[in-house]
């Protein structure tokens, strides 16, 4: 009986053995048949990884040099070699600076010039400057109807207080009445339809 059971348990070891020996076969096959693409595709895989690294260190330093460009500026303002280092380290804070300084010196003429910024909050406060410095009644309507203006319900109580100076009570009140009730200044503008339009 225990002779029948070694007999048995070596032929289930043989084909253990076997099996693994065949899949050993199998993969060595696969392998051979597929090295080019396998070696192609880990070699893809670190092509990949070793750009995006060095794309990264390549960015983080590019924004470190941008800030250190910024910090100098904040501290001689009129100095345009940086300025113009800034602006082609990073155009969008390049447009934050340029805004921030223009609106401390009152300067329209580079307001204007920012209107055209590809940064799209730049150029949008930058025409909303422009329409408010402007109390151009024209201009103010222009700004708020355009779409996603960021101060369009502040350009219109704007707009409806300069109507309320020219005695124009009721476009005011029609202008006012189209701030809506989710708005932060739905508040403002019931308040002037209350005690500024007669």
């Amino acid at each position: 009986m225990s002779l029948k059971n070694d007999i048995e348990m070596v032929k289930e070891e043989l084909n253990s053995e076997e099996k693994f020996f065949e899949k050993a076969v199998v993969t060595e096959r696969f392998i051979k048949k597929y090295k080019n693409v396998i070696i192609g595709s880990v070699a893809a895989i670190v092509v990949v990884v070793a750009a995006n690294i060095a794309y990264d260190i390549n960015k983080e330093s590019q924004v470190k040099a941008a800030n250190e460009t910024l910090a100098l500026l904040m501290k001689d303002a009129n100095d345009t070699a940086n300025a113009a280092r800034l602006a082609t380290l990073s155009p969008a804070l390049h447009d934050a600076w340029s805004f921030s300084k223009a609106i401390a010196e009152k300067d329209l003429k580079t307001l204007e010039e920012l209107q055209n910024s590809k940064t799209f909050i730049i150029g949008d406060l930058a025409k909303y400057e422009i329409a408010q410095s402007s109390k151009d009644l024209a201009k103010l309507d222009a700004y708020a109807s355009r779409q996603n203006a960021v101060y369009a319900d502040l350009a219109v109580i704007q707009s409806a207080v300069l109507l309320i100076n020219e005695g124009k009570g009721d476009a005011a009140h029609q202008k006012l009445a189209t701030i809506s009730e989710e708005s932060s200044l739905h508040k403002v503008a019931k308040a002037l339809l209350h005690y500024g339009v007669k």
